[in-house]
């Protein structure tokens, strides 16, 4: 589908060059952008001092709304003129409630942009980026720091693995992949079983019926991790977006033993517009 929608989120005390590239992409292909202010609250105090810190706690939440109105208010005003059209909104959820609070705000944009100011921002990063992944339905655009994102790449390196959430990545980003100049399907040690007699002939094909100029690229490992192959060769494509699959495990699973994905997220080296 077409991204008539892009979200970005921010925090209460965040700069605004996140902001600045979400306007960038929403003038890019004339988006609506959709801010989404973000202020952690500290949960209410339980037990015997209860009553004791009650007080306290409720000053620094008082100031903590206040901060996040102002910040509110003060991002309407710097939007202004800066994208197509733009809204902004806020909430305060306790840390239990974040990935939620975003996700179910995630569910009203076709995608959500995560900037390399968020990415900074370990906390709310992690939040953000499962709320989204596992909570909205809709895909994912990491930016890292010093890139240059765009949603009218030239040429895509598309990580293709035969799976679901790869499926999901390939159909969210189909529609701005016409008018690449190369796109690459890379699958790394591919076999037979998961990827049928010729692997990935079946999804360039699904490609080239969307009009899309694609090359499919099999490669071996060579005892190197996937993440690195895929990095090594978006260089030597100099690719300018990487499309891919998220959380093919479980979320346990990929924190304990490690993951395509956990790399990924953990060191981004390149716009990456991930899905689930």
């Amino acid at each position: 589908m077409a991204f008539r929608t892009i979200l970005t989120v921010t925090g209460p005390n965040t700069g605004d060059g996140d902001l600045n590239l979400a306007a960038d992409l929403c003038n890019e292909i004339g988006a609506h952008l959709a801010v989404l202010v973000v202020a952690i609250a500290a949960p209410p105090p339980v037990g015997e001092y209860a009553a004791v810190v009650s007080g306290a706690w409720l000053e620094k939440r008082q100031a903590d709304e206040n901060l996040l109105k102002k910040r509110t208010a003060d991002l309407s005003a710097f939007l202004a003129g800066r994208a197509p059209s733009a809204d902004v909104c806020s909430d305060h959820p306790e840390a239990g409630w974040v990935d939620e609070t975003i996700g179910r705000r995630a569910r009203y944009a076709d995608i959500t942009v995560i900037g390399p100011e968020l990415l900074a921002n370990e906390t709310l990063k992690s939040k953000a980026i499962e709320g989204v992944l596992f909570s909205s339905g809709k895909p994912l655009l990491l930016i890292p720091e010093g890139s240059r994102p765009t949603l009218k790449p030239k040429r895509v390196l598309i990580a293709w693995d035969a799976g679901l959430e790869a499926s999901r990545a390939v159909r969210e980003s189909v529609d701005m992949l016409p008018g690449s100049d190369e796109v690459h399907l890379v699958m790394v040690d591919p076999v037979e079983d998961d990827h049928g007699a010729e692997p990935g002939a079946d999804a360039a094909a699904y490609l080239a019926r969307h009009g899309v100029n694609v090359t499919v690229d099999r490669l071996p490992s060579l005892d190197r991790s996937v993440v690195e192959v895929l990095r090594r060769h978006a260089l030597d494509i100099a690719a300018d977006l990487m499309v891919m699959g998220a959380y093919g495990h479980s979320r346990l699973r990929e924190r304990i033993f490690g993951g395509v994905t956990i790399s990924m997220l953990d060191d981004p080296s390149m716009p990456i517009l991930m899905a689930r």
